[in-house]
Protein backbone atom coordinates (compact mmCIF):
# COMPACT_ATOMS: atom_id res chain seq x y z
CA UNK A 1 0.00 0.00 0.00
CA UNK A 2 2.66 2.14 0.62
CA UNK A 3 3.64 2.03 -3.21
CA UNK A 4 0.33 3.31 -3.78
CA UNK A 5 -0.03 6.21 -1.28
CA UNK A 6 2.86 7.40 -3.49
CA UNK A 7 1.43 7.49 -6.59
CA UNK A 8 -2.37 8.20 -5.44
CA UNK A 9 -3.54 10.40 -2.59
CA UNK A 10 -5.83 8.27 0.23
CA UNK A 11 -9.22 9.86 -1.10
CA UNK A 12 -8.05 8.66 -4.90
CA UNK A 13 -7.14 5.07 -3.28
CA UNK A 14 -11.00 5.16 -1.71
CA UNK A 15 -12.89 6.14 -4.45
CA UNK A 16 -10.55 2.96 -6.83
CA UNK A 17 -11.37 0.53 -4.24
CA UNK A 18 -15.05 1.52 -4.05
CA UNK A 19 -15.86 1.52 -7.50
CA UNK A 20 -13.98 -1.31 -8.32
CA UNK A 21 -15.74 -2.91 -5.59
CA UNK A 22 -19.15 -1.82 -6.76
CA UNK A 23 -18.09 -3.18 -10.23
CA UNK A 24 -17.51 -7.06 -8.85
CA UNK A 25 -21.20 -6.45 -6.60
CA UNK A 26 -22.71 -5.83 -10.25
CA UNK A 27 -20.83 -9.23 -11.36
CA UNK A 28 -17.85 -7.62 -13.64
CA UNK A 29 -15.20 -10.36 -14.01
CA UNK A 30 -12.23 -10.55 -11.80
CA UNK A 31 -9.27 -9.78 -13.57
CA UNK A 32 -6.80 -12.03 -11.35
CA UNK A 33 -6.85 -15.46 -11.25
CA UNK A 34 -7.58 -16.67 -8.16
CA UNK A 35 -8.28 -20.23 -6.81
CA UNK A 36 -11.20 -21.35 -5.37
CA UNK A 37 -8.88 -21.55 -1.78
CA UNK A 38 -8.02 -17.76 -2.60
CA UNK A 39 -11.27 -16.76 -3.20
CA UNK A 40 -13.04 -18.54 -0.08
CA UNK A 41 -10.00 -16.88 2.04
CA UNK A 42 -11.22 -13.60 0.97
CA UNK A 43 -14.47 -14.73 1.95
CA UNK A 44 -15.60 -13.72 -1.77
CA UNK A 45 -15.06 -10.29 -0.60
CA UNK A 46 -15.18 -7.46 -3.34
CA UNK A 47 -13.13 -4.93 -1.28
CA UNK A 48 -10.40 -7.54 -0.33
CA UNK A 49 -10.71 -8.62 -4.04
CA UNK A 50 -10.48 -4.84 -5.25
CA UNK A 51 -7.80 -3.87 -3.33
CA UNK A 52 -5.74 -6.99 -4.19
CA UNK A 53 -6.01 -6.06 -8.01
CA UNK A 54 -5.29 -2.51 -6.98
CA UNK A 55 -1.87 -4.06 -5.65
CA UNK A 56 -1.20 -6.02 -8.45
CA UNK A 57 -1.87 -3.11 -10.93
CA UNK A 58 -4.23 -4.30 -13.18
CA UNK A 59 -7.11 -2.11 -12.79
CA UNK A 60 -8.38 -0.53 -16.04
CA UNK A 61 -9.39 2.72 -13.97
CA UNK A 62 -7.62 5.96 -14.52
CA UNK A 63 -7.50 8.95 -12.02
CA UNK A 64 -7.82 12.46 -13.47
CA UNK A 65 -6.33 15.42 -11.07
CA UNK A 66 -7.93 18.63 -11.73
CA UNK A 67 -4.69 21.38 -12.66
CA UNK A 68 -4.85 24.95 -12.22
CA UNK A 69 -6.28 26.24 -15.10
CA UNK A 70 -3.48 27.61 -17.56
CA UNK A 71 -4.15 30.87 -19.34
CA UNK A 72 -5.25 30.48 -23.06
CA UNK A 73 -3.73 34.00 -23.43
CA UNK A 74 -0.85 33.53 -26.42
CA UNK A 75 1.86 35.62 -25.57
CA UNK A 76 3.62 36.91 -28.31
CA UNK A 77 7.24 38.25 -28.58
CA UNK A 78 7.36 42.09 -29.05
CA UNK A 79 9.91 43.87 -30.92
CA UNK A 80 11.60 46.37 -30.21
CA UNK A 81 9.98 49.20 -31.27
CA UNK A 82 6.75 48.11 -29.46
CA UNK A 83 8.29 47.80 -25.74
CA UNK A 84 9.60 51.60 -26.59
CA UNK A 85 6.21 52.69 -27.10
CA UNK A 86 4.62 50.84 -24.47
CA UNK A 87 7.29 52.41 -21.80
CA UNK A 88 6.76 55.72 -23.83
CA UNK A 89 3.19 54.91 -23.52
CA UNK A 90 3.74 54.29 -19.52
CA UNK A 91 5.93 57.10 -18.87
CA UNK A 92 3.27 59.54 -20.31
CA UNK A 93 0.68 58.01 -18.18
CA UNK A 94 3.14 59.34 -15.42
CA UNK A 95 3.28 62.09 -16.02
CA UNK A 96 -0.09 63.30 -16.62
CA UNK A 97 -1.03 61.58 -13.19
CA UNK A 98 1.80 63.63 -11.44
CA UNK A 99 0.28 66.97 -13.21
CA UNK A 100 -2.94 66.26 -12.10
CA UNK A 101 -1.63 65.84 -8.42
CA UNK A 102 -0.12 68.92 -8.99
CA UNK A 103 -3.05 70.58 -9.82
CA UNK A 104 -5.17 68.96 -6.90
CA UNK A 105 -2.55 70.62 -4.46
CA UNK A 106 -3.02 73.97 -6.40
CA UNK A 107 -6.70 74.14 -6.12
CA UNK A 108 -6.67 72.93 -2.45
CA UNK A 109 -3.63 75.79 -1.17
CA UNK A 110 -6.23 78.36 -3.36
CA UNK A 111 -9.13 77.19 -1.51
CA UNK A 112 -7.12 76.87 1.69
CA UNK A 113 -5.89 81.30 1.18
CA UNK A 114 -9.74 81.95 0.30
CA UNK A 115 -10.29 80.45 3.53
CA UNK A 116 -8.08 82.34 5.23
CA UNK A 117 -9.02 85.54 3.34
CA UNK A 118 -12.67 84.94 4.95
CA UNK A 119 -11.87 85.83 8.69
CA UNK A 120 -12.59 83.23 11.12
CA UNK A 121 -11.20 79.50 11.13
CA UNK A 122 -11.43 77.40 13.51
CA UNK A 123 -7.81 76.78 15.43
CA UNK A 124 -6.48 73.80 16.64
CA UNK A 125 -6.92 73.43 20.36
CA UNK A 126 -3.63 73.44 22.27
CA UNK A 127 -3.27 71.18 25.27
CA UNK A 128 -1.59 74.55 27.44
CA UNK A 129 -4.73 76.73 26.83
CA UNK A 130 -7.09 74.26 28.23
CA UNK A 131 -4.83 74.47 31.42
CA UNK A 132 -5.19 78.53 31.44
CA UNK A 133 -8.30 78.30 30.99
CA UNK A 134 -9.49 76.12 33.69
CA UNK A 135 -6.85 78.19 36.29
CA UNK A 136 -8.86 81.40 34.95
CA UNK A 137 -12.41 79.75 35.67
CA UNK A 138 -11.08 78.74 39.17
CA UNK A 139 -9.86 81.97 39.91
CA UNK A 140 -13.18 83.69 38.94
CA UNK A 141 -15.52 81.70 41.02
Amino acid sequence: MEELEKKFTRYEIARILGARSLQLAMDAPILLKLSKEEEEKLNYDTMKISEKELKAGVLPITVKRPLPKKSEKNIKKLSEKEIKEKLEKKAEEERREKEEEKKKVKVEQKEEKEIMGEGEIMEMANPEDEVEKEGQEREEV
